[in-house]
This record gives structure tokens, sequence and C-alpha cells, in this order.
């Protein structure tokens, strides 16, 4: 998502007490969950309040949109909730075998062929996932985007992945599940929300 930059955006980055930039500290060794391409925070902020027992992190490429996720966020106070702001694939040292679960909520489709290989399930992601889990490795997928879907089922299960939960309707099933600000948009329009979740 691209948008206008926030005039306050790096004041508001710099100052915010629960971004990561060189060293991942929660007071605990609960399990880990990060959400890649967080938007403006509505799904980590809900996860993280619903979930005290889980630690997340979200990441977001945009400092635009980050910004905005952190004056959301900043409210709560919340000891299980931290960001970064920056590109996945920069980041990999940093969250190397770290996590439980990832989030891939509304990725940017990239339609066209030649920009297959940016999409968040293409196989050089999922290569880079690897190295981010600590040892189960779990993939949550939501999109309204059929195209996506039907290229992410088929890469996650040439990946090694097994599909233990598939929907092309997400709200007409009894999946828990937290909406995003994309989600609602296109759920109001009538748009059928599709879900994964893939274990390896």
């Amino acid at each position: 998502m691209r948008m206008r930059n926030p005039k306050d955006k790096d004041e508001v980055i710099q100052n915010c007490p629960f971004l990561i930039t060189d060293t991942i500290d929660f007071p605990n060794n609960n399990p880990l969950h990060i959400e890649i391409g967080m938007g403006k925070g509505n799904f980590i902020l809900n996860m993280a309040l619903n979930n005290p027992q889980i630690n997340f992190i979200g990441i977001e490429k945009y400092s635009s949109v980050g910004s905005i996720a952190i004056k959301k966020i900043m409210p709560y106070n919340l000891p299980n909730l931290k960001i970064i702001i920056g590109d996945i694939k920069d980041k990999e040292e940093l969250l190397k075998n770290k996590f439980d679960v990832i989030y891939l909520n509304f990725s940017d489709p990239w339609p066209k062929k030649r920009h297959a290989k940016r999409r968040l399930t293409s196989p050089s992601f999922l290569e880079l996932y690897d190295h981010l889990f600590k040892s189960k490795k779990e993939i949550i997928q939501k999109t309204d985007n059929d195209a996506l879907f039907a290229y992410s089922l088929e890469t996650l299960q040439n990946h090694g992945y097994q599909i233990c939960e598939l929907s092309y309707d997400l709200h007409s099933t009894n999946i828990p599940n937290i909406l995003t600000e994309y989600e609602e948009k296109f759920s109001k329009e009538g748009i059928k929300i599709k879900y994964l979740r893939a274990k390896k």
C-alpha cells in the first residue's frame, strides 16, 4: 500500500518505544508470530490484544503506512507487540530462527507473470521463511485475489507444505478471524475472502 507521507512520520517512528531496530527483546519466551505487511496495524494489534500469551511482530515495508500503525498501537502499551519498518528481505539475520507462525494478509498480488517472484508466496520468499521459523513451520494467508490464492496453494504444496485449513469464503465459516482494514473494505463490497493455513 502506498500513500502520501504523514508530516510527522519520521518523528513518530523515531520516538516509537516498541520499534525493533537491531535486536528482538520480549520479556518472556512465549511463542512468536509475525505479520509480513502489517499495513495500518489493525490485525496485529487485535491479535496481540486477544492473545496475551503470544508475542507478535508486525513488519511494514513502507514507513508512511507503518507510522499510522504506530499511532494506532501506541495507546495500548502492549508488552507482547513490537514492529519493524523495512523490507523482510533485508531482515533475515535479525529474524532468523525466531518464529512459530507467519501471517500473510492481503499481500500485493503482483498479477503480471514477470513479477511473480515478488509475490510473498513465491519460491524465493518461501525459502526465506524457512530461515525465519524456529522449527515447525506454519503460514496463514488471507486474500481477496483468486489468482494469488491459486498460485499460493501451488507454491506452498510444491515447497512441502500441507494445507490444513482452506476456505474460499472465510466469513461463512467458524474459523476464528481478526479483520484487517482491507478485509473490512472488501467484505462490504461483497468480495469473498480466501483463507488457508499451511504447515510443514
